[in-house]
């Protein structure tokens, strides 16, 4: 059973949470699918864009309106909400990994100083890309966006000179994504499919404890099949012994 089961019934809905999985006519959800895709992107991009852009807080540490790699993100969290690329744990982690690792490198990069990191700018981008797809891979938290944060904290001036700043950005920027997805794409639809580890299908589930019980059941026919031998012959040594004894 969800932990998700055990919230209010409005709460559990906009987290992603359904008894069992709506089933519209195809038709029907082709309409879906557009309609609040459109919506989606539409309200995630432009909060995040009069945040960062109009909010004096941020503009006066120039903070960039928005980071380029969440108009890809939209396309994964309001167009593609079922793959596991657009789910809570890719998308924040994803974009969180890629940040840290990609400021990393170029802070390493920068003590050779700004010429020598001019030229070598090429190298820095596609080793901080390289490295967070990596990391990625092994968290499970790939999001394929993140890689483009991570080439531009090396490779855009202005993501680059936030430096360390660039982490909380990039995680409110991911959080803000994700609360409007949530309260879009559960209108009409269902986000997430998941929130850390995808669940065991029911039927996945019933199709185990088939194959476990017809297990037992075969181990149970063996060992009466082997019982019900060593009985006969058991009792044919027997007769036998007995009879020669007379």
């Amino acid at each position: 059973m969800s932990t998700l089961s055990h919230l209010p019934l409005s709460l559990r809905h906009f987290l992603g949470h359904r008894p069992t999985p709506p089933s519209p006519s195809p038709r029907e959800q082709r309409y879906k699918i557009h309609t609040w895709s459109f919506i989606g992107a539409f309200a995630g991009l432009a909060i995040l864009q009069l945040l960062f852009g109009r909010i004096g807080y941020f503009i006066e540490r120039r903070v960039p309106a928005v980071v380029a790699s969440y108009g890809a993100s939209a396309v994964l969290c309001y167009g593609a909400i079922e793959t596991p690329l657009a789910q809570p744990r890719a998308l924040v982690l994803g974009h969180v990994l890629s940040a840290t690792s990609a400021i990393s490198i170029v802070k390493l990069f920068a003590l050779l100083g700004p010429t020598r990191y001019a030229s070598l700018q090429w190298l820095a981008g596609s080793l901080a890309t390289a490295v967070a797809i990596v990391l990625m891979q092994v968290t499970d938290t790939t999001h394929p966006p993140a890689g483009a944060t991570a080439l531009l904290a090396a490779i855009d001036e202005d993501v680059r000179g936030l430096g360390w700043y660039l982490l909380p950005v990039v995680l409110l920027s991911s959080v803000l994504v994700l609360v409007t997805a949530l309260l879009v794409n559960n209108i009409q639809r269902r986000y997430p499919v998941f929130w850390i580890q995808p669940g065991v299908p029911a039927e996945a589930k019933d199709e185990e404890e088939a194959g476990g019980r017809d297990g037992e059941g075969a181990e149970k026919g063996v060992v009466r099949a082997g019982g019900s031998r060593a009985s006969s012959l058991t009792l044919g040594r027997v007769r036998n012994g007995e009879g020669g004894q007379v």
